[in-house]
């Protein structure tokens, strides 16, 4: 019986993450590498019959002009990943993604990730939310046709936009329509416009940015009354990483932390849209809320994230945690994490996309509170910031798969 296929819509389509996922994704289509990297390819859950990586292909929508072989291309001349045999060998796997890429939205965005846009888009410019909405269904209606997919799965991996209007979180899902069909102006931004197209077409919606996305309770009542599923924010793939597993550390030795500094740098697309205050906010508060969950007190803080465009995709984060143990001393401890950003990221947005689909596949729909190890900022009630407690909502998740509930 042949394989349902199955689609991965991303926005910020011809981006590092989106790019980086693209090329591992053809890759292991033509077995041209192994599994390192990816929590699905764990013994743990090949027992849940997830799609095969032969299910899946890409289309999305970008603000800028470009392919998949360029990106690629580039982000192997500026930051020295892929090899050029492996370019050669998927460009035509490459190619087949760009054809699927569409025209995307300006709305609320910001303005420096505005300043990147390029030939169509701009044409879009003080679109109505309500038409937005309805090109963007169009697009991903006419891709589930086009490529006679079984599902599609939106996967936000976009620049992060500035941070909403608290009103805009107390909206129920009537009230925030009835301002998307009347008013020129959308009260919320392109990640949410996005969401809500996701889910009217019968897609699933991941969100891997610190961007607002489906966190909206409008869009919760959405996501129940359409059969969606929705998941995010900000995906966990370095130095909170590093927070989540060593700040219970501390907590359980009853080592007192006094103060914890992290120092970012790095120089790809999204730190340079960072590099704008308000839209490092944003990230800023996404990266700095989990001490204080974890450790029941808030020690002094300070995270900085600085563009330095020589950098290219590779990341370096210093952090310094001060604490006071036995008898008053007061020790250190250090850590450096440098590491390719997309390469990070790319292989969690592929696990969270098999994990979706085998979700979908169960007939849920909600908030997926099982994936909150993925995110620094996870959605949905109850979810304990410790990533250990993260990953064992993931296992008994599995396990309930794997044994038909």
């Amino acid at each position: 019986m042949a394989q349902p296929k199955i689609g991965i819509w991303f926005i910020g389509a011809h981006g590092g993450i989106a790019t980086t996922v693209s090329v591992g994704l053809a890759s292991l289509r033509k077995k041209l590498t192994d599994e390192a990297g990816l929590v699905s390819a764990l013994p743990r859950f090949q027992k849940l019959g997830l799609a095969d990586w032969s299910a899946f292909t890409v289309g999305g929508h970008e603000i800028r002009e470009t392919t998949y072989a360029a990106e690629a291309r580039q982000l192997h001349e500026k930051s020295g990943v892929f090899d050029e045999s492996r370019l050669r060998e998927i460009q035509p796997i490459l190619d087949e993604y760009s054809g699927n890429i569409r025209t995307g939205t300006l709305i609320n965005v910001g303005r420096t990730i505005e300043s990147l846009a390029g030939g169509t888009v701009l044409k879009t410019r003080g679109e109505r939310p309500a038409a937005a909405i309805e090109r963007i269904v169009a697009d991903l209606t006419e891709f589930r046709r086009q490529r006679k997919l079984e599902h599609v799965i939106v996967v936000n991996v976009s620049s992060t936009e500035p941070p909403v209007a608290d009103e805009v979180r107390q909206l129920t899902w009537p009230a925030l329509k009835q301002k998307l069909d009347r008013d020129a102006e959308s009260p919320i931004p392109a990640s949410s416009i996005y969401a809500v197209a996701s889910m009217q077409a019968g897609c699933d919606y991941v969100n891997f940015t610190p961007s607002v996305g489906s966190d909206l309770a409008a869009l919760e009542e959405l996501a129940i009354q359409k059969g969606a599923l929705h998941v995010g924010r900000d995906g966990k793939t370095g130095e909170t990483l590093m927070k989540a597993v060593l700040a219970p550390m501390f907590a359980a030795r009853n080592l007192n932390v006094l103060s914890w500094v992290g120092h970012n740098i790095f120089g790809n697309m999204d730190g340079k849209v960072l590099d704008d205050p308000i839209n490092k906010a944003n990230k800023v508060r996404s990266k700095d809320h989990l001490l204080t969950e974890i450790l029941g007190y808030k020690p002094s803080t300070l995270v900085t994230i600085e563009y330095i465009e020589d950098m290219a995709d590779w990341k370096t984060a210093w952090d310094h945690i001060h604490f006071r143990g036995f008898l008053d001393t007061k020790m250190t401890l250090q850590f450096t994490w440098q590491g390719c950003d997309s390469l990070l990221a790319a292989p969690l947005v592929l696990d969270l996309v098999r994990f979706t689909e085998r979700e979908h596949r169960r007939g849920k729909s909600g908030v997926m509170t099982h994936l909150s190890s993925f995110f620094k900022s996870p959605m949905g009630a109850g979810v304990p910031p410790e990533f250990h407690k993260q990953y064992t909502l993931l296992e008994q998740w599995a396990d309930a798969v794997a044994a038909g509930n």
